[in-house]
């Protein structure tokens, strides 16, 4: 599509600076502040030549505009913040010059584009990230709980979990000072409330993994249950956006940073640009081959042996990653005996 209009969209908390240009030549046909409601944004692109093409960046209020704006216009491009910062430096940086720069990117066909999920992608990203906040208020309460118990000098029984039925009944019971008891009692409360929530939320993510067919694909993979499966499915949303596993993996920032200058060239740590919940989940995922075997438990030995654990666990993400990306462009179910799911 050919736009007739190019706007450069700069959007901010509850107002963005819109420019309008003519995509042929460049001509500012509407600009100034448009309030974050539906109703002004629809004005602001009414009666304007189409197609109309708007380009905004990937901010953390996006989803809202994107949602309102796609039932007005034809075309919406999200722009990757940095590399749009390293296509168009300024050094004068304002609302005006911002919304204007990814005008004339837009014009150009230069946005370096962020991928868009489609809503049911955006919607199992929200359940996702909340078990995930969930999970990480039980993890500050439980480290609040041990503490109390390190300022008390009380000594922790020997068990696998402080937070299972046994250890529960300790906390309940061991003598502890004012204000510590009172505050043990408050954040039992609380945890136990959180582990509701977590089952709760839990469910509702095993209930998605079973209706979703791509999710049975990986579901026999080493470490993937159904809340590691949906997060990993939900971060690549259509397996083929990528033309390859090595775009898949570049896309998790799993592949080592590489220098080249003549004939010198260097390869560095994981660049770590990327999906961060998809290289996270694979990353925790390794750890349950440290005493596996089969071709991806082998491979981890061999890598430790020889790199050491953490690069092993590294190396292993990549190589999951190779596999997750064959089963779902064949629709075939992971099998240690498939190389690389092949």
């Amino acid at each position: 599509m050919v736009p007739q209009t190019v706007i450069g969209w700069d959007l901010a908390k509850s107002s963005s600076y819109v420019t309008a240009m003519e995509q042929s030549t460049g001509r500012i046909l509407r600009e100034g502040k448009v309030p974050n409601t539906p109703g002004d944004m629809a004005a602001a692109v009414k009666d304007l030549p189409r197609p109309i093409r708007v380009v905004f960046e990937a901010t953390g209020n996006w989803q809202a505009a994107y949602e309102i704006l796609e039932n007005h216009v034809e075309e919406l491009q999200m722009a990757h913040p940095l590399e749009t910062k390293a296509i168009a430096h300024a050094r004068i940086k304002t609302d005006k010059i911002d919304a204007a720069t990814l005008a004339h990117l837009g014009r150009a066909d230069l946005v370096p584009q962020s991928w868009i999920p489609p809503r049911e992608v955006r919607d199992l990203r929200e359940v996702l990230r909340h078990r995930a906040f969930l999970v990480s208020m039980q993890t500050k309460v439980k480290n609040r709980i041990h503490t109390y118990m390190a300022k008390t000098g009380v000594q922790e029984p020997d068990l696998s979990t402080m937070f299972g039925k046994k250890g529960m009944a300790f906390l309940r019971g061991v003598e502890l000072r004012e204000p510590y008891r009172f505050l043990m009692n408050r954040d039992i409360r609380v945890f136990e409330s959180l582990q509701e929530e977590v089952e709760t939320v839990s469910a509702k993510i095993d209930e998605m993994a079973r209706k979703d067919p791509r999710a049975q694909f990986l579901l026999p993979m080493r470490g993937l249950g159904p809340y590691s499966v949906m997060l990993i499915l939900s971060e690549i949303g259509d397996i083929g956006r990528f033309p390859g596993p090595e775009q898949l993996v570049s896309y998790a920032g799993l592949c080592p940073s590489t220098y080249q200058s003549g004939n010198t060239m260097r390869h560095g740590h994981i660049t770590k640009q990327g999906s961060k919940w998809l290289r996270w989940i694979l990353i925790e995922s390794t750890m349950h081959y440290a005493r596996a075997s089969g071709r991806l438990g082998n491979f981890y030995h061999r890598m430790a042996l020889r790199k050491g654990a953490k690069v092993a666990r590294v190396a292993l993400a990549r190589e999951m990653l190779h596999s997750i990306f064959w089963c779902l462009k064949k629709g075939v179910i992971f099998n240690e005996d498939f190389a690389r799911g092949r």
